[in-house]
C-alpha cells in the first residue's frame, strides 16, 4: 500500500505539533509524527548558534525583534537527512504526518523525494500578532524567530488545505485534515 504524508508547514507556534498529534489520534490507522524539532535536537547543543550548525542573527523589522536563521553545512546535512529519512519511512509503507517549517526550496525536494507516495500539503496560518504572543508565552523560542519566518515560510507555496489557526482549534484543524483526505 502506497504510504500516505501530510505535510504540515508553517510558522513556529503556529500549532503545527499539536495538530499532529490531535490528528494520530483520530485517523483510522497509525501516522507517525515526524517533527522537525526532534532532528534538530539530534545536534550537539553546541551547533546552535554556531556557524556549522545554526546561526541566530538577531536584527529588528518593523521596530520590533526578528531573529534570521543562517543554516550552516552541519546543518544542512540535517535537514536534507530529514528529508532522505521521510522517505524511508514513506517506502516502508508508514503514513506519515510530517511537521517542518519550509524555507528557501525545501518544498522542491521533498516533492522530488516524495513524488511516489500521496502527500497533502496543508498550510499552518496564524496572524503575526498571534505567532508572538504564542512565542512569548511558550518560553521556548526565541523572541522574533516568528517575525523573520512570517513572510517566508508561505511565500510561493501552493497547499491542498490551509488551517487559520487563530480561528479554528487544534481540535477542529486535525478534523479538516482528517476528512478533507479521507484519513
Amino acid at each position: 500500500m502506497t504510504a500516505r504524508i501530510v505535510m504540515l508547514n508553517g510558522v513556529g507556534s503556529a500549532g503545527k505539533s499539536s495538530i499532529a498529534k490531535a490528528l494520530q489520534e483520530i485517523t483510522e490507522t497509525p501516522f507517525l509524527h515526524v517533527s522537525m524539532d526532534v532532528f534538530c535536537e539530534m545536534l550537539p547543543p553546541g551547533y546552535f548558534d554556531h556557524p556549522e550548525g545554526f546561526r541566530f542573527i538577531n536584527g529588528e523589522e518593523s521596530g520590533k525583534p526578528s531573529v534570521a536563521i543562517e543554516t550552516g553545512p552541519v546543518g544542512a546535512r540535517l535537514m536534507d537527512g530529514m528529508r532522505h529519512a521521510i522517505a524511508a519511512l514513506a517506502e516502508r509503507g508508514n503514513d506519515l504526518i510530517v511537521d517542518d517549517v519550509m524555507l528557501a526550496d525545501e518544498p522542491i525536494e521533498y516533492r522530488r523525494l516524495l513524488a511516489p507516495y500521496r502527500v497533502h500539503w496543508v498550510g499552518i496560518l496564524a496572524s503575526l500578532e498571534v505567532l508572538e504572543a504564542r512565542e512569548r508565552s511558550r518560553g521556548d523560542r526565541l523572541i522574533g524567530l516568528a517575525r523573520w519566518q512570517f513572510n517566508r515560510v508561505h511565500a510561493g507555496r501552493r497547499y491542498d488545505l490551509e488551517i487559520d489557526t487563530d480561528t479554528l482549534s487544534v481540535v477542529a484543524g486535525a478534523r479538516m485534515i482528517k476528512d478533507r483526505f479521507g484519513l
